[in-house]
């Protein structure tokens, strides 16, 4: 995908936080505060301060509507849900460089919440994979006991496992041993 940094990063964010849900993992992922920091300093979400129970609250509404978008049956149905949640911005672009990244477009307000922030910037990368009629990269792992989702970021859109190393590796194991068995 020729995508820049800046749609990239916001891509991973998003899986990662649509990824902390019960609904694509064990059970919830975001149960405290501190989970919520963990996330924010793991994606390098910029601008964040203090958080609050409300962030958190707010942080998984948004991380749900993500999960609706990545789940939605065709394109015309991921664009309904995408523009609802889009609508509820402040969306102001502006370009920005820190942390040794490159120049690119942060999408939120400035001093927007952390619900806002994440809506806007994940919700805009995820609306231009729309636009590029990439929507179908949007994906939830094919192994039987995963939900996880990702963002098929392979050249000919074949990926189908949320990560090669473990999804990916068990069902290559278990299906050479039902070979080997038959």
């Amino acid at each position: 995908m020729p995508f820049g940094h800046d749609m990239v990063h916001s891509l991973g964010t998003v899986v990662s936080l649509v990824n902390t849900s019960p609904a694509t993992s064990a059970g919830e992922e975001l149960l405290d505060l501190d989970e919520l920091r963990a996330l924010v300093d793991a994606r390098e979400i910029s601008g964040i301060g203090e958080l609050t129970q409300r962030d958190l609250d707010q942080a998984r509404r948004v991380r749900d509507a993500f999960h609706e978008i990545f789940s939605a049956t065709d394109r015309a149905d991921a664009i309904r849900l995408l523009n609802a949640l889009l609508e509820g911005t402040r969306i102001t672009p502006r370009l920005a460089e820190h942390d040794g990244h490159p120049v690119h477009v942060h999408y939120f307000a400035p001093g927007a919440a952390l619900a806002e922030h994440l809506a806007a910037d994940c919700g805009v990368a995820l609306a231009h994979l729309l636009v590029e009629d990439e929507w179908e990269r949007l994906r939830t792992c094919s192994a039987p006991d995963c939900e996880r989702v990702f963002v098929d970021e392979s050249r000919n859109r074949s990926r189908v496992y949320c990560d090669s190393r473990t999804c990916g590796n068990r069902m290559h194991v278990a299906a050479y041993r039902a070979r080997r068995r038959a």
